[in-house]
């Protein structure tokens, strides 16, 4: 007979512990399962993880959380992409958003309407024909009306939202429903003598907590999954040389913008994320190029606004546990790997990193096969959320000094590369399993950073140019009158 887990023990508390210990409860809530959780008030979180992308929808969505009572709680901004500032060159701009472009015509993907009509010698800007982007351009926001028809007016957006806030919220959310929190410093691990299974947890007051599977939520100390169980750590940062990030908070001083803001600066980029009460600023950089003094230089030099924390500095390398379920372990969040969060990745790995858990939730057999799946699929995620911000650097054309230049030079991994050559040849876009970014976000990557493909696929070239002039003209006037449609981010956040 099967045997069940009976007791789930998360170390570490913060936007991961509270987001398992939230997870778990709603999962367990028609079975009775120990869930307690192991933090200490003495240990900070690292909490930069302020913007996000669409999947905190189903997040929100599977807790039964309203989206009223959670913007209110976390002080959050909506968000229908990223702008990306001096990137491909200096003085250059260009837009993500969670949106696809125009509408495909004469079953021709739209895409390859676009690039017919570029050889053809007409000059549209791809970004005209996306409507989030041009609310976003204006500043505006409004919710998706699914009861139009036209797929123009279909758009996704995540939100700003403070990182400590959200794990209060989602404490108080665990609480309610038994999870157990426990405060205290862990200072020892005991372990299974023959299996090397994780015991129990020793702390500072010699309490002895005992757990049949153990979350680490520990962040970058990996108390469970590195200090223990010495788990290897894949690095990356020949791809993303990046290893140091500044995190600071100003007052705000002008209206939230619906979308977050990265600058390219000399040593890395800087990230500018609007909340309601504040703004969350940092610089992510590289500290071979540039020293800790000089980072924070350059990001009060660009930031507004009164200081209301000091400058933090975090230390990371890019990259990821080989697997973030080991023996009766399983790492979330900065414990599982990090990547710098140029595309607000952070939450959804840790989002991802429950799915997972919940879908090959073990039993106490800890089926090896179901556990090195778990870990298969995990670094895939990872791997293609890796690639496509390894294409950011790869892709600029700055030629400010040898940092950028050489991520312009480098070798980029096969799987980068085979995409990147696909493109470049007829606009084909390549997807691989658990792609975490769609063909619209490599789309708008491409396009920002001036990538655009040697011819178009034969059923583009069979178009008429003068028929696909009139109907792409009607798409970018009714995305522009839809755009008059959308009130301010501040007006919408005020009605509701």
């Amino acid at each position: 007979m099967v045997q069940q887990i009976q007791k789930i023990v998360i170390v570490g508390g913060g936007t991961a512990g509270w987001m398992a210990a939230a997870a778990l409860s709603k999962f367990f809530e028609s079975r009775k399962i120990s869930i307690q959780l192991v933090e200490s008030d003495d240990i900070g979180t690292v909490g930069v993880g302020e913007a996000t992308v669409p999947g905190i929808h189903q997040f929100n969505r599977y807790l039964d959380i309203s989206e009223l009572d959670f913007i209110k709680a976390t002080q959050a901004t909506f968000k229908l992409g990223i702008e990306f500032k001096d990137w491909f060159k200096q003085e250059h701009t260009f837009f993500h958003p969670f949106a696809d472009y125009g509408l495909p015509i004469n079953g021709v993907n739209f895409y390859q309407c676009w690039l017919k009509m570029q050889k053809s010698g007409y000059v549209y800007d791809l970004e005209d024909f996306c409507l989030a982007t041009q609310i976003a351009k204006q500043r505006r926001f409004a919710q998706v009306d699914h009861d139009l028809e036209t797929p123009l007016a279909l758009y996704n957006y995540a939100y700003h939202f403070d990182a400590s806030l959200y794990a209060k919220f989602l404490r108080n959310y665990a609480e309610q429903r038994g999870v157990i929190r426990q405060q205290g410093k862990i200072v020892s691990v005991a372990q299974n003598s023959s299996t090397g299974f994780i015991e129990s947890v020793t702390l500072t007051d010699g309490q002895v907590i005992s757990g049949q599977l153990f979350i680490d939520c520990s962040g970058f100390a990996g108390l469970l999954i590195d200090k223990t169980l010495k788990t290897e750590y894949i690095n990356w940062s020949k791809w993303l040389p990046c290893d140091r990030a500044i995190a600071l908070q100003t007052e705000n001083v002008e209206d939230a913008t619906p979308y977050t803001s990265s600058f390219a600066l000399t040593a890395g980029w800087q990230w500018k994320i609007p909340l309601q009460h504040r703004v969350g600023n940092g610089y992510v950089y590289s500290s071979n190029v540039i020293s800790e003094d000089e980072a924070i230089e350059s990001l009060l030099i660009n930031t507004s606004g009164a200081k209301l924390t000091s400058p933090r500095v975090i230390k990371f390398t890019a990259g990821m546990r080989k697997n973030f379920f080991v023996k009766n372990c399983v790492a979330l969040g900065l414990a599982s790997g990090f990547l710098e969060p140029l595309e607000s990745t952070s939450i959804s790995l840790i989002q991802t990193g429950i799915t997972k858990l919940i879908n090959y939730f073990p039993d106490m057999s800890f089926d090896s096969k179901k556990i090195a799946e778990v870990n298969r699929l995990n670094e895939m995620e990872y791997s293609r959320v890796r690639d496509f911000i390894i294409l950011h650097y790869k892709a600029n054309q700055r030629n400010v000094n040898d940092f950028w230049k050489a991520l312009a030079a480098m070798d980029v991994p096969e799987t980068l590369q085979n995409k990147m050559t696909a493109f470049k040849k007829d606009g084909t876009l390549i997807s691989y399993e658990l792609e975490s970014f769609q063909d619209a976000s490599w789309l708008s990557m491409y396009n920002g950073f001036k990538i655009t493909p040697e011819q178009c696929i034969p059923d583009a070239n069979n178009l008429d140019v003068t028929k696909l002039k009139q109907v792409m003209e009607k798409i970018k006037l009714a995305i522009q009158q839809g755009v008059l449609h959308a009130p301010t981010q501040k007006e919408f956040l005020s009605s509701i």
